[in-house]
């Protein structure tokens, strides 16, 4: 697989903005983000959601699957499949409950990411499961006073020396060089949000070049 980047947002605002650029693969979400972009989060409300996103240009939807108990979450992730022809990743957490459901959607062939990955060993047991991605939360690890970067190094290591296709799908970046380096350590999959891709174009000087170019390109027109 080759360098994709999800945009991490249920906001269909900051979709029609970004997925327009063609930059982005496909977009993540999850309840957090409903509530915070002041979307309804349900099934039926998913079903409309999905649909804008998929008019964007998304080509991999993530839709988060909630519920306490394995069998809820089950129900819950197998209506969200449904909502997209072949496009639609669900999301189970890295808990008890969420890989007891996750072992049934593998089985149905539905494709999976674990979110809310916080320890390495836990990307085995996403490895083991048979997960399409698992996503660890960068920026919370060293909420909690770890070196986030070395601990997602690592479990890039474990990846890679386990033989499996899972692909680490990075989260809760916070600024542009947590991107770079985890790209240069051999992550190739990572969740922006809206605020941190505009990051990704805010140089100065990059903006000052591209100024000078139009600027001059009007001078050969007036010198004419």
């Amino acid at each position: 697989m080759s360098l994709r980047f999800f945009l991490d947002s249920a906001d269909p605002l900051a979709w029609e903005e970004w997925m327009s650029t063609g930059f982005f693969h496909g977009i993540t979400t999850n309840p957090t983000l409903l509530r915070q972009a002041g979307q309804v989060c349900s099934v039926s409300h998913l079903r409309s959601l999905s649909r804008r996103a998929l008019d964007f240009g998304c080509q991999e939807l993530h839709l988060q699957a909630w519920g306490r108990e394995p069998e809820a979450l089950l129900d819950c992730a197998l209506a969200l499949a449904e909502l997209g022809q072949g496009q639609i990743t669900i999301k189970v957490p890295l808990t008890r409950a969420g890989t007891t459901a996750a072992t049934k959607l593998v089985a149905r062939g539905i494709p999976l990411t674990f979110t809310a990955c916080y320890e390495a060993p836990q990307v085995l047991v996403a490895a083991a499961l048979g997960a399409r991605y698992v996503a660890p939360y960068l920026g919370r690890i060293q909420d909690l006073g770890r070196d986030g970067h070395q601990e997602l190094i690592t479990m890039q290591q474990c990846v890679d020396h386990s033989g499996s296709s899972l692909k680490l799908l990075v989260a809760s970046l916070r600024v542009t060089s947590d991107l770079s380096r985890l790209a240069a350590a051999g992550m190739t999959t990572f969740t922006l949000s809206p605020q941190l891709a505009a990051a990704l174009f805010s140089c100065e000087a990059s903006n000052a070049a591209a100024a000078r170019f139009d600027a001059d390109a009007d001078a050969t027109l007036v010198q004419r």
